[in-house]
């Protein structure tokens, strides 16, 4: 491998470097910004039939807006970390990502958002074009020999995180090397459910009330300390990483919507791990068109009837309580007349998974992220009671469901740094172990860039995503920089692994190698909490708005 012990002297120049070169691509991307919005908003306000003809380039305002944001989050954890490590992560990444913004950002694997979709273009100053020349295989060889060294860290660069997170993330990590990986790829390959005693485990720790308040029985805990731990568990298993996902939407509907008494009612339970929630949106033809719901609760005397069909309701069979979407009012046909409901039913067995009258269901069957199993349910005249519509008012549903988008969406960005994590993990052992042509792979120098490469996006995604949950930490709106956070870590994890597979050859494509499951379970977090496309609408719509 190629080596550069020395650090290099131009890192001195770095800071100065750094703040030119932001306030040069958020120019950047204001001028894109005007440019398009000139085109979808003629009149100020934007017209949906132009945005949607213009989605491509939309969607490409999105990406960049996306790296400017995430460039501006490696800086300033450069400004709070040092190490020769951290600071070849910072010169590779904006080598990378500038040289990407003038040239193109993938979206995907055959779409790129470029300059020119959105009406403008960028001639990059010198420091701006000093950057960019920062990503060298010298410095990616050099990385890649220092991960080398620190295989089996908690992460590869310091995160810049408080003490006390770093000791959650220890705690987490031990646990679930000794609980999860040894017994993760198991579970895949038979398509097993996580077994109750990992789930009375994790309730024992924490997770299921990690950022309930304490006067509800959780641990009180910052999103940031959620993020840490969705990252540990995931890397173990997106299935465990994902089971506190269910817990904490249906906690976050809850605290914001919900009335004193189903506060005082439901959050204990789902702080002890008593209850298991699952969330019941989406249906059969609607996908992420939730407005379009069309399962229906008719009022009956004081109970609630529901009627309808939902799919893709994660850990359905175990669950307690259903957060169920449905349509009160039968005169509207948008977001108007949903409403919230905590909907009880018994936890079924494998023998018979749902026992609750007035409900049906049967499993999907899925490629990866299989330890809680999806399922399609039908409700035909399901009962709820009357003191389970959430908030006690109809047509609040939706609304109530978007409050929880922001939680959920830096919980989805963790799990995918974790599932990323493990990739690298995974890729770095095979390369260290794996001799070819007289030496290991990692001394090749594509295989140590592969490498170094998922070490900086990983960290890129990491600092995204802590900026998002300290934002909501510190109570300001932060759907904008949440959706950033799990767009970018979506398209990494799935990256990383594809990667790690890539250096397992043939070896990777095979059922017995842990890689082929991480693959799998990676390709998910595109689709799942807002597919990718939603998503850069999304991002989309408040950057114009």
């Amino acid at each position: 491998m190629l080596h550069c012990r020395k650090r290099d002297e131009s890192m001195k120049d770095m800071p100065h470097q750094t703040s030119t070169v932001l306030s040069e691509i958020e120019e950047l991307q204001t001028r894109a910004t005007d440019s398009l919005r000139a085109i979808v908003a003629p009149a100020g306000k934007i017209d949906p039939a132009l945005l949607e003809t213009h989605q491509h380039a939309a969607h490409a305002l999105s990406w960049l807006a996306t790296y400017v944001e995430a460039l501006k989050q490696l800086a300033a954890w450069s400004g709070r970390v040092s190490g020769e490590i951290e600071d070849l992560i910072l010169r590779i990444g904006f080598g990378e990502y500038l040289t990407q913004i003038a040239g193109g950002i993938p979206m995907s694997q055959g779409e790129f958002a470029r300059l020119s979709d959105l009406g403008v273009d960028w001639t990059p100053s010198d420091a701006a074009r000093g950057m960019m020349a920062g990503n060298t295989p010298s410095a990616r060889a050099r990385l890649a020999e220092l991960i080398a060294e620190k295989q089996g860290s908690a992460t590869f660069g310091t995160t810049g995180l408080d003490e006390d997170l770093e000791m959650i993330r220890d705690q987490f990590r031990r646990w679930t090397d000794d609980k999860v990986v040894p017994h993760a790829h198991d579970w895949h390959l038979k398509d097993e459910l996580i077994p109750m005693p990992i789930i009375e485990e994790l309730a024992g720790l924490g997770v299921f009330g990690l950022t309930i308040p304490e006067e509800f029985g959780g641990l009180g805990m910052s999103k940031a300390a959620m993020v840490v731990v969705s990252e540990e568990l995931s890397r173990g298993y997106i299935g465990v990483g994902s089971l506190g996902t269910r817990s904490e939407i249906a906690a976050e509907l809850i605290l914001g919507g919900g009335t004193d008494a189903q506060k005082e009612h439901w959050l204990p339970k789902l702080a002890s791990g008593e209850i298991l929630p699952t969330a019941v949106f989406t249906e059969p033809n609607t996908g992420s068109d939730l407005g379009s719901l069309r399962t229906r609760a008719v009022k009956d005397g004081e109970t609630w009837k529901i009627t309808g069909n939902k799919t893709w309701i994660t850990h359905a069979a175990r669950t307690h309580v259903m957060t169920l979407l449905a349509r009160t009012d039968p005169d509207t046909t948008d977001y108007r007349g949903l409403s919230m409901f905590l909907a009880e039913k018994t936890p079924g067995t494998d023998g018979d998974p749902f026992p609750t009258p007035g409900m049906t269901g049967g499993e999907i069957e899925v490629l990866g992220y299989r330890g809680m199993k999806e399922y399609e349910l039908g409700f035909d005249g399901f009962e709820v009671g009357p003191d389970n519509l959430l908030g006690g008012v109809t047509g609040q549903g939706f609304k109530q469901l978007m409050q929880t988008f922001e939680s959920a969406r830096i919980q989805t960005a963790a799990r995918a740094i974790g599932v990323a994590q493990n990739a690298l993990e995974l890729g770095l052992q095979y390369a260290l172990d794996r001799k070819q042509f007289g030496k290991a792979l990692i001394e090749f120098p594509r295989v140590s860039g592969k490498l170094a490469m998922m070490a900086v996006e990983i960290m890129i995604a990491r600092q995204l995503t802590y900026h998002s949950a300290w934002e909501k930490d510190h109570g300001h709106r932060c759907d904008l920089e949440a959706g950033m956070a799990k767009l970018l870590g979506a398209r990494i994890a799935w990256g990383c692994a594809d990667n790690a597979l890539q250096i397992h050859g043939g070896n990777g494509f095979a059922l017995e190698y842990q890689i082929s499951r991480v693959l799998c379970d990676a390709r998910i977090l595109n689709i799942f909490e807002g597919a990718a496309e939603i998503q850069a609408q999304v991002i989309a719509r408040r950057l114009l708005g």
